[in-house]
């Protein structure tokens, strides 16, 4: 027996006039409960609309691009009555279920108790799977992404309703902008669960085991420390040719980098400013009498920051030096634990790269980190004519929690005059 039905657009949530993106069936299909007949998408979020009974389809109303709301009819359906789904609430799926219950239970009770074993729980059991609900439930929920683990039941001992599912999607999209919190992700939304490989084919790689440690770290970091970076940008011209100069002249030993000059005119700002040259200890603000400085290096393996020690009482010959010997050990995996330890500011470069600026994050407990991008010549103004000059862009990274923005102008300024002129320097 049939009779001609209307499907309509469920209530999911105050959502009015939204647009069909997508119909999945066709005039003479047969469908049962639960099968998607098209998929409709608010400004937040896309989902597609199941079918409440079993049938044909008999007449489509909407065509893409139509905009529906709660109660638009969708779709005519010639209903299979034997196969309709009974409301949730009604007295029909009330004694279906406490008939299904007293069927199980004599079959249960009719076995011996040493027979009656409980199947151990494994890793990639059905997280949904302990959720008290019907097959039809489960497929409605499996069809709009939900977790029923998640979802408050209303129906009778614990059973979640249709109705449960459809309110749970309603308070999401409501609050798709502020995310459910979990307790132990320190505030954090979850980490969304994507199967990758319905949308193509993927290959996974391990992570190495510095990159799971600096991955940790920074995003520690990121997310303890209030982070603000200034940007600015040096005049290089001199530099770049005294380094050149000095480079090219017979028997000299280690070759000076950009690098290596950015370090040195990080120690002299950290002796100027010593704010920049300490770490927060609970309560109170540990000022380092010493000036190890760090550097970047990208190795096969991932991020190492290697520290120089007492940059302030070396010149640069023995801080290009000492850092060619720490990138060599670095890159070769024969770099000491120790040799990573200490440091008081940090220093990363991507101008072998490229880019123009960036913002680099603070390697805590330090509370500052200085980068660079790529020089490049621009016509500057001299106060009479353009002339071409060697910029370079730089930005400082800085915790608000021990520096203002003031105070880290100043720093960076500083280190810009100084690698700017390099009579700053005690080589």
């Amino acid at each position: 027996m049939t009779r001609l039905v209307d499907v309509v657009l469920p209530d999911i949530g105050d959502y009015k006039d939204v647009p069909v993106i997508e119909i999945n069936v066709k005039v003479g299909d047969h469908v049962s409960i639960d099968t998607p007949l098209l998929s409709i998408e608010s400004d937040k979020a896309t989902m597609e609309v199941p079918s409440p009974f079993a049938g044909v389809i008999r007449e489509l109303k909407v065509v893409v691009g139509s905009r529906v709301s709660h109660g638009s009819p969708l779709m005519l359906l010639d209903q299979l009555l034997d196969q309709a789904m009974p409301s949730a609430n009604s007295p029909a799926e009330a004694a279906s279920t406490e008939t299904a219950s007293a069927a199980a239970a004599p079959a249960l009770a009719s076995k011996p108790a040493d027979e009656i074993r409980t199947e151990p729980t494994t890793q990639n059991a059905d997280p949904t799977a302990a959720a008290h609900a019907t097959p039809s439930v489960r497929a409605f929920a499996r069809e709009l992404g939900v977790d029923l683990a998640k979802v408050t039941p209303s129906g009778a001992k614990g059973r979640i309703l249709r109705e449960d599912v459809a309110a749970y999607v309603k308070r999401g999209l409501g609050s798709a902008a502020a995310p459910q919190l979990t307790a132990s992700g320190g505030g954090l939304a979850d980490w969304p669960k994507v199967d990758f490989e319905k949308f193509g084919p993927v290959e996974r790689a391990a992570l190495s085991r510095i990159q799971k440690i600096a991955g940790a770290n920074l995003s520690r970091n990121w997310h303890v420390v209030p982070h603000v970076t200034n940007f600015d940008k040096a005049d290089v011209t001199d530099a770049e040719a005294f380094r050149q100069s000095v480079n090219g002249t017979a028997g000299q030993g280690a070759k000076l980098t950009m690098v290596s000059i950015l370090i040195k005119a990080s120690a002299l700002a950290l002796k100027a400013f010593p704010r920049f040259n300490s770490s927060l200890d609970g309560e109170e603000l540990v000022l380092k009498k010493y000036v190890h400085v760090g550097f970047a290096v990208d190795t096969p393996n991932g991020l190492m920051v290697p520290v120089i020690r007492d940059c302030d009482r070396k010149g640069l010959f023995d801080i290009a030096a000492e850092m060619r010997a720490l990138a060599d050990k670095a890159v070769s995996g024969a770099l000491p634990i120790g040799d990573m330890q200490g440091g008081c500011f940090s220093v990363s470069s991507l101008g072998g790269v490229g880019g123009c600026g960036f913002t680099p994050i603070i390697n805590a407990p330090e509370v500052a980190i200085l980068g660079a991008g790529r020089s490049a010549t621009e016509a500057i103004w001299d106060g009479k004519a353009f002339k071409p000059r060697l910029i370079l862009p730089i930005s400082l990274s800085w915790d608000h929690r021990v520096v203002d923005g003031a105070a880290a102008a100043k720093f960076l300024g500083f280190v810009a005059t100084a690698i700017s002129d390099l009579r700053r320097f005690a080589l």
